[in-house]
């Protein structure tokens, strides 16, 4: 592995989501995939499988052939994406821990919340100890949002991208989010459009003739994540974010830099472990190659 700042940044950070838009594999295909990836050099950049909860069953089938033997010090680790019965998939994402033992494990859970009320609703049946992300509107009035996660010890997920030109939030909304989750100490994932390292013009989708617009950048949003941890300015987070010049962003031993703003290596660790946890991804290949292109791989 990469040591010193690359090493902390990267670490853990791309969570495989390959049944999602735009790549929408199967789940053999996708199983296959994530077991791929997970005997690549690059393996210490992979997280969690992402897997709708209703579709675990489907999952531990289809993975059977790929899962580490019993006794393994490395399982899979799964977040599942909760839907109308949060209680009830909790419970199946716990029983197919119990089944599969240290072959793999639901340790994350994610939904979506709009208000103080819907919050408290899906976290009240929920088990304490697990590890449960919110997806909160971007546009919401954050504040009351995250104190409401906050009290029960849950994280903010934030969409930056999806398929279509409409659905990507501008640089002011997601530097707005990024503030006000520090402000709040909670800390947050990503999820959906990050699939190149720095912001730029693509196709939303694999279609040739499909829709294109600006794409968020993963360096740019976790480089800005850093930032504002230790204290940089809602301007400052929003040049980083804005930023389209890959030669602007430099990782490492020292530290990471983005044109003239400086976070120290120590300080990118802790902002990847206390605050920016990581992001979803249809393709774990595309960020790889976007890295290696730059020299940060």
């Amino acid at each position: 592995m990469i040591a010193g700042a690359t090493s902390s940044f990267l670490e853990s950070l791309v969570d495989y989501a390959g049944l999602f838009p735009p790549a929408s594999l199967g789940m053999e295909k996708a199983v296959e995939q994530y077991a791929r990836h997970r005997r690549s050099p690059e393996r210490w950049v992979l997280g969690r499988f992402v897997v709708p909860a209703a579709r675990l069953g489907e999952m531990e089938r289809a993975a059977a052939p790929y899962l580490p033997t019993l006794g393994a010090t490395d399982p899979w680790r799964v977040t599942a994406l909760l839907g109308a019965h949060p209680a009830a998939e909790v419970a199946e994402a716990m029983a197919l821990g119990q089944r599969l033992r240290a072959q793999a494990v639901v340790d994350s859970v994610e939904m979506k919340a709009a208000t103080v009320g819907e919050i408290e609703s899906a976290l009240g049946p929920l088990p304490a100890g697990l590890t449960v992300y919110i997806e909160l509107p971007i546009d919401a009035d954050l504040p009351p949002l995250l104190q409401a996660l906050k009290a029960r010890g849950a994280r903010a997920k934030v969409r930056t991208g999806g398929v279509t030109p409409e659905v990507v939030p501008s640089p002011e909304q997601v530097a707005h989010f990024l503030v006000a989750c520090a402000a709040a100490k909670v800390p947050f994932k990503a999820t959906a459009g990050l699939h190149h390292a720095v912001r730029s013009f693509r196709s939303l989708t694999y279609a040739s003739d499909g829709p294109r617009a600006t794409m968020h950048g993963f360096l740019n949003v976790f480089a800005a994540a850093a930032l504002v941890w230790h204290g940089a300015t809602e301007d400052a987070v929003l040049a980083v974010l804005r930023e389209e010049s890959p030669e602007a962003f430099r990782i490492d031993g020292g530290g990471l830099s983005v044109g003239d703003l400086h976070v120290s290596a120590g300080d990118v660790a802790r902002s990847r472990t206390e605050f920016a946890m990581g992001f979803g991804s249809c393709s774990f290949a595309e960020p790889i190659v976007a890295l290696k292109a730059l020299g940060v791989l």
